[in-house]
């Protein structure tokens, strides 16, 4: 992690991620597309998310999450940033001569050669069917249907871990506590996703959130009656209310959402915390 000279009170605090990891190339265009930004705004202009703005412009990198370029080793040409992630992302150059770019793992480094196979070597960004990986090994970039692409463990620093082997599926234990079956012959890379520091970074200022595309937000106890079930009273009034209310007096604090006949049950073993 990277600190900062205490010059303005704001700057005091602030922590990022050390960059020099990264590459001082330039990304590739053919693999950059601009994003359409809402802005939290529906067709007709009228805001239906609170508290969103476009922020800073920016480029969208086009991801292979499938990895489908089967038995042809490929080299790590760089690693770069992507600003639509948290994860740092790789470029890769195959032995074809094709280029694509794939999330980074923890420990990839440039000139470092994967490859994915059925039956890959169990090494770090190796990516291989779920039967053929080892109990106690760290994946990320789980398939949950063949051939879709990776949809599980994607983000800075995340992780599943896997446990058991049986009856065609494999066990995993993901990083939020949660045990689900998912079926052995869907892909998976091997190891952590790059970045594991990124949930301590310490914005410190408004401005910076405000470049992430986050508008203020109004606590509702400094609001007016008709404005917020936690709204008026003299002072700092209390709730008033039995459990936490969204604006619109919608539970928030502690309510299940998932749908009981939920077809995906049957593959959670053991739920989240």
């Amino acid at each position: 992690m990277k600190s900062y000279k205490p010059t303005t009170p704001s700057r005091r605090f602030i922590t990022n991620v050390d960059y020099g990891v990264l590459s001082a190339i330039s990304p590739l265009k053919k693999f950059l597309k601009r994003l359409h930004e809402n802005s939290g705004r529906n067709f007709q202009g009228r805001i239906t998310v609170r508290h969103q703005s476009s922020g800073v412009k920016r480029l969208y990198r086009l991801i292979d999450f499938k990895q489908n370029k089967l038995d042809i080793s490929a080299k790590i040409e760089a690693i770069e940033y992507d600003p639509y992630r948290s994860a740092f992302i790789a470029r890769l150059l195959y032995k074809n001569g094709e280029r694509n770019y794939i999330l980074a793992s923890k420990n990839m480094k440039v000139d470092d050669e994967i490859i994915v196979s059925e039956n890959a070597p169990l090494k770090e960004g190796n990516r291989l069917k779920l039967k053929n990986i080892l109990i106690g090994y760290l994946v990320y970039n789980i398939e949950l249907q063949r051939n879709k692409g990776g949809q599980l463990a994607r983000s800075a620093g995340s992780y599943a871990e896997v446990l058991a082997q049986e009856n065609g599926f494999t066990n995993l234990k993901l990083s939020s506590g949660e045990i689900r079956k998912v079926a052995w012959d869907n892909f998976a890379s091997l190891g952590q996703v790059s970045n594991p520091d990124h949930n301590l970074i310490v914005i410190g200022k408004a401005g910076r959130s405000r470049l992430k595309g986050v508008r203020p937000t109004v606590r509702g106890s400094a609001m007016n009656p008709r404005d917020h079930p936690y709204g008026g009273g003299e002072g700092r009034a209390h709730r008033g209310t039995k459990r936490p209310k969204t604006k619109w007096g919608k539970i928030t604090g502690g309510r299940k959402t998932r749908k009981k006949k939920r077809l995906s049950n049957k593959y959670i073993i053991k739920r989240r915390k």
